[in-house]
């Protein structure tokens, strides 16, 4: 079956350079840091090719990035909607669904892209390095292991939360619990306490049950990981997930330090209802750090002369790194936390769903594990606590701007991130500045070859034991995670959250 191939510069990298097929879940909070991940390996001399649907690839065809590096982008055809299959015409992602109901009809149509991914690679001239595909998306690595390619698998979320999906998956605890009941997830290295309403899961209906054993086995058989973190935040949990998992875990973030100019950082996701220069000409008359960014994931609402309304999508990336936000009010999504910690933003965290609970653990202070109502005073008492100018705000937006540093170096070179991407080659001056991949990748070539060539491949533990080899360390350093220790306030998703 032929596929469309659009390859935005049409001259490819020598053929030596390694090739990375990347498989986005048709999501934006997963397809925008895949764009990223491949515009970091593009930009170290990787090929890269991105595949996905038409409606999706239309979307990514105005990424200022993508048009400036040897990037392709693979449309394959989304399966037409069956007469009664739940989906309506012209679905191709998550932010077209209009009901819960269509969440699993949308899974079944993804699963259908297995011929035509299958179809793609076969066709190509070499055998790709390895498939990197979401963790939303198990059916890829049946594709790749067909095709005889290693395949690793991006976890969207923290590397907290990974760890402790996988600690609880490992001893059946999302089914054991009852609502209201406080439990601690077994195998972590440190103390975790969650309900069932906070605990490592994302939906409640009866299907999810499926998919998460689809999901947790093919990550637990995928040749490894890569994960949107940088270790100055994940160290620990890092090793651990490794040595639980029996697989190499690649930190490679922040994925977002990738978008360097304001074009770049304005194109990311879908087109906004404001012309970002409105945004900037905004906030350029702020006095630093004295504006409130308030995103749950879709709108921010208007007050009269004293805010901007960014209806649908936001410029995000563009209006954390600007001087004026001084702090940032969030569901707790990984990729906003990461974007806050990497820009020196401190957060208030509101979390409403799915892995928000535990991301916010990464970065804040657990003071509380309590689900209690949200009032208006409550976010009054939040936000002036960060915004008055007072000691404890000062100190909490300081910290945030070390941990933005720290961010930042991860991903320079010798950096713990760039190290494990591959480093940048050392080029006289006046030199065109082409990258290549060094130890980080050609270790993911060495070690993810087909499963029949590999030996003395390292074996999983179990969650308790490889928890414990690290225990010892985070009981002496156990609040070093506390990046950000704002107030958290409760919310209205389907679960609730921790407060205060």
């Amino acid at each position: 079956m032929a596929v469309a191939s659009d390859s935005v510069n049409a001259t490819p990298p020598p053929s030596p350079s390694p090739h990375f097929v990347m498989v986005p879940f048709a999501a934006q909070g997963h397809t925008i840091p895949m764009v990223d991940l491949a515009l970091l390996l593009a930009g170290r001399g990787a090929r890269t090719s991105l595949v996905t649907t038409p409606l999706n690839a239309a979307r990514l065809h105005g990424v200022a990035d993508l048009v400036r590096m040897p990037v392709e982008i693979v449309e394959i055809p989304f399966p037409a909607p069956a007469v009664d299959g739940g989906l309506p015409p012209g679905c191709e992602s998550v932010d077209q669904i209009k009901d819960l109901s269509q969440i699993f009809p949308f899974l079944g149509a993804l699963r259908e892209l297995a011929g035509p991914l299958d179809a793609y690679l076969r066709e190509l001239a070499a055998r790709p390095s390895c498939v990197i595909s979401d963790s939303f998306n198990p059916w890829p690595a049946g594709v790749a292991r067909r095709v005889g390619v290693p395949q690793l698998f991006f976890q969207s979320s923290s590397c907290f939360y990974s760890l402790c999906d996988l600690s609880a998956a490992t001893h059946g605890m999302q089914q054991q619990q009852a609502d209201g009941e406080r439990y601690a997830v077994l195998g972590m290295p440190i103390r975790v306490e969650v309900t069932r309403a906070t605990q490592p899961d994302f939906f409640d209906e009866a299907w999810w049950e499926t998919v998460r054993k689809e999901t947790m086995d093919a990550t637990r058989n995928a040749d490894g990981v890569v994960v949107n973190t940088f270790m100055d935040i994940a160290d620990e949990f890092v090793a651990c997930y490794e040595a639980a998992l029996g697989k190499p875990v690649w930190t490679l973030g922040p994925f977002c330090l990738c978008n360097r100019d304001a074009d770049a950082m304005a194109s990311r996701g879908n087109r906004h209802d404001v012309a970002q220069s409105a945004v900037t000409a905004w906030l350029d008359a702020m006095d630093t750090d004295s504006v409130v960014y308030v995103n749950f994931g879709s709108l921010v609402r208007k007050v009269p002369r004293r805010g901007l309304v960014v209806r649908c999508w936001a410029p995000q990336l563009a209006i954390l790194s600007h001087r004026a936000v001084g702090g940032f009010v969030t569901h707790g999504g990984w990729n906003s936390m990461l974007a806050a910690v990497t820009h020196g933003v401190p957060v208030v965290t509101w979390p409403h769903f799915a892995d928000q609970f535990l991301n916010e653990r990464t970065v804040v202070k657990m003071v509380s594990n309590e689900a209690v109502p949200v009032t208006r005073a409550d976010v009054i008492q939040a936000v002036l606590a960060l915004m008055d100018g007072g000691e404890v705000g000062e100190e909490r937006r300081k910290k945030a701007k070390e941990y933005g540093e720290k961010a930042r170096g991860a991903m320079e070179k010798g950096g713990s991130s760039s190290a494990s991407v591959g480093a940048q080659r050392s080029e006289p001056a006046g030199d065109s500045g082409d990258h290549e991949l060094e130890p980080g990748w050609q270790r993911c070539e060495r070690e993810l070859s087909p499963a029949t060539e590999r030996t003395g491949r390292q074996t999983a533990q179990p969650a308790d034991e490889a928890a414990s080899k690290f225990k010892p360390k985070l009981q002496h350093d156990e609040h070093k995670h506390e990046l950000v220790p704002v107030a958290k306030l409760t919310g209205g998703g389907r679960r609730r959250p921790t407060g205060e």
